[in-house]
């Protein structure tokens, strides 16, 4: 799923391109994409894009008159730009918004289709799409502080959850739990000081080092490489991998569809995280550290 750093550049395209553009058409390939029909999607057409706005991982389209569109990528939703008038691809082709100077693409891949697209009229609607999460390069540690010892969780629920903090998501949190050598377990409430201003420190640093990133990567282009999974990541999607750091195998916790990828060693004092999966599998036999773990792989291998 797109986060802070994918919907900025997207954003920063995106104003680039449109801000001051008329739109011309709208075509619709899905009938799952559009969630509302109050007011007709067919109202902003002729409308010029005035701005652009990030609410969390939603980027918001703002039209004269006050038109909004709001766009939630989810997994797999991408955007595309595209010669004015090119068709929607088929399978993955969700609808296409036609300008003067070229044509935004939404796709998704993938059988699941759950992006969505709003249309609302009024400012203060946008309130109800705001889940009121902490735009942390814009709080200040005591913002900080306060909104992540408001609830108890685990970091990886607590910087992952849109109520508490805004934008961030199953990798970026890897990777900043990583730099910060927090578990994702780590309750919040049980934080001290210092680890409370490491995390707020590392999460700033780590959002802005990406955006800047995939901004050079973008260049004057369009981010067509929209993706979670990067080979310059530290953990996140690198299982199995050496940390740069310290060269442990990067070890998951997998749950429902998504999983948490840490470095034992970095993060957890050389213990490993049970996996819930394996765990009631293994029971008694699940490794308690990356010494255990090495030596059931290399017993399941055959080695002496």
């Amino acid at each position: 799923m797109p986060e802070y750093p994918d919907i900025v550049v997207y954003l920063e395209r995106l104003e680039a391109l449109l801000t001051g553009q008329l739109l011309q058409h709208v075509r619709i390939a899905s009938p799952f994409l559009l969630r509302t029909a109050d007011p007709p999607i067919q109202e902003i057409v002729h409308k010029k894009v005035i701005g652009f706005q990030r609410l969390g991982k939603q980027i918001v389209f703002h039209f004269e008159e006050q038109y909004y569109l709001i766009f939630h990528l989810m997994i797999a939703g991408r955007f595309h730009w595209r010669t004015t008038g090119s068709a929607i691809p088929a399978r993955i082709g969700l609808a296409a918004f036609d300008f003067p100077n070229g044509t935004l693409l939404l796709t998704e891949a993938g059988t699941k289709k759950r992006a969505s697209l709003y249309l609302i009229r009024g400012e203060f609607q946008l309130l109800t799409f705001d889940a009121g999460g902490l735009d942390v390069l814009l709080a200040s540690l005591a913002e900080f502080r306060a909104r992540l010892l408001s609830e108890n969780h685990t970091l990886k629920r607590a910087l992952t959850d849109p109520r508490l903090f805004s934008g961030i998501g199953n990798a970026y949190s890897d990777e900043i739990l990583h730099r910060a050598r927090l578990s994702p377990l780590q309750l919040t409430q049980k934080m001290s000081d210092h680890q409370i201003e490491q995390l707020y420190w590392t999460t700033r640093a780590t959002l802005l080092e990406w955006a800047a990133r995939l901004r050079a990567e973008a260049g004057d282009g369009f981010p067509e490489k929209v993706t979670a999974f990067r080979n310059d990541m530290a953990v996140h999607g690198r299982y199995g991998q050496p940390c740069p750091v310290c060269g442990t195998p990067v070890q998951r916790i997998r749950y429902a569809e998504n999983e948490t990828n840490y470095c034992p060693t970095c993060q957890t004092d050389g213990r490993l995280l049970a996996d819930r999966s394996l765990s009631r599998l293994l029971r008694s036999d699940w490794p308690k550290n990356i010494d255990e773990l090495e030596a059931h792989i290399r017993k399941s291998r055959g080695a002496t």
